[in-house]
């Protein structure tokens, strides 16, 4: 057999194949959380989202310190905590659509979830044990301290999200998993289970959303609407605050342990769904959907959040928050700017540059490398001689 002779222009760089990249995988991290890898454009809104939710969590974690000489205060924590971790809990759900059981998303749910809650677990108990002098803070992996308790959620939450998918109406079965968490003492503390189930409908509901969903909220209809809602929730906060507990908003308790009878923990887990929904609603309703000074810091919630445990409860161990002048509106609001101002602080590129050692290490010692991801590069190894022969003739 004879070759032709190659014509002119024959000898040139080959083209790249023609594959377009796959689209980048949402973070373990739940919330969109970027993975280092070229994939399809980020939407602003979510970034945006959860930086004002996390915001918000560091407000309310200040005021927690300080509500109880404030009825407004009172209220106003009652009112935040409706919605703040239910909206990001959504945000979770919503960024766990396409989580399945592919090897190197197992990985970086490892690596993104598990490592992190190791090492704030232990970190943040042994800040307990001696910045608080609390000899007897036991380091316990099964019993989340503080701010922990919403890594043992994803984990628990993304293992099972192929699991919802399968289910024609997985949002009511949720919702009776948590109304009969409720009223279940005996479900005990261990992994913090009772905010896993009792939170749960939030994260299912967003597995079950897609885009038009988020769009159908951003309206300018539904921006209108929220004014007096949000109006007549702060109203009922303001009404409901010596007259309610606010443990109910933390959903880590069953009715029992509230001392409310069994039958309250489902009634309450409706209402306080239905109350959760409608102001989480409001607040994506408000989120701008352009870029802002603040979206980039979006991608780093997660570090803001773990890393502002320590800010608040070292305020709290040293007794900052015992100052007489910080329990009035003065005081108050400094405090609220203040935290706003260190969860954002926490939230920049240098910080997550230091801290990602521990909040997504790679790791590539500790795991096999599976077929699928050695098939993933024989195919990228083309465009990348490609890319390179093109910029030594470049």
């Amino acid at each position: 057999m004879f070759h032709a002779a190659p014509s002119p222009g024959q000898n040139r760089t080959p083209l790249p194949p023609a594959q377009a990249p796959a689209p980048a995988a949402p973070s373990p991290h739940g919330s969109g959380e970027p993975d280092g890898r070229p994939g399809k454009q980020r939407d602003a809104f979510f970034d945006n989202a959860k930086y004002l939710a996390i915001v918000l969590v560091a407000v309310g974690h200040s005021w927690a310190q300080l509500k109880g000489d404030s009825r407004v205060l009172q209220g106003l924590y009652m009112f935040v905590y409706a919605f703040h971790m239910p909206a990001f809990i959504i945000i979770s759900g919503y960024f766990s659509r396409s989580f399945d059981a592919r090897p190197d998303r197992l990985k970086r749910l490892v690596t993104g979830v598990v490592v992190p809650y190791v090492v704030f677990e232990t970190a943040l108990s042994l800040f307990k044990r001696y910045a608080g002098h609390s000899p007897d803070q036991d380091i316990s992996l099964l019993d989340p301290w503080y701010l922990t308790w919403f890594l043992c959620a994803l984990f628990v939450w993304r293992l099972t999200a192929p699991l919802w998918k399968l289910f024609r109406r997985p949002l009511p079965l949720a919702l009776g998993i948590a109304m009969l968490a409720s009223l279940s003492p005996a479900i005990g503390n261990d992994l913090d289970m009772q905010r896993v189930l009792q939170f749960l409908p939030f994260f299912v509901l967003g597995l079950s959303l897609r885009a038009e969903h988020f769009r159908l909220v951003r309206r300018r209809s539904a921006r209108i609407a929220s004014v007096p809602v949000f109006a007549a929730a702060l109203v009922t906060a303001w009404w409901a605050a010596p007259r309610m507990n606010a443990s109910w908003f933390y959903h880590r308790d069953a009715a029992q342990d509230l001392g409310a009878p069994w039958w309250v923990g489902p009634v309450m887990t409706l209402a306080l769904f239905g109350c959760s929904l409608v102001l989480t609603a409001c607040f994506f309703a408000w989120v701008p959907g352009r870029r802002m000074w603040f979206t980039a810091l979006g991608t780093g919630t997660l570090y803001g959040y773990l890393l502002h445990g320590f800010v608040i409860k070292g305020a709290e161990f040293r007794g900052w928050f015992d100052q007489a002048w910080l329990h009035g509106p003065l005081g108050e609001i400094l405090a609220t700017v203040l935290a706003a101002a260190v969860i954002t602080l926490l939230c920049t590129r240098p910080v997550r540059r230091v801290f990602r050692c521990v909040m997504e290490p790679e790791m590539k010692w500790a795991f096999r490398r599976d077929a699928g991801e050695q098939a993933r590069e024989r195919r990228e190894a083309p465009r990348a001689q490609w890319e390179k022969s093109g910029s030594v003739s470049a």
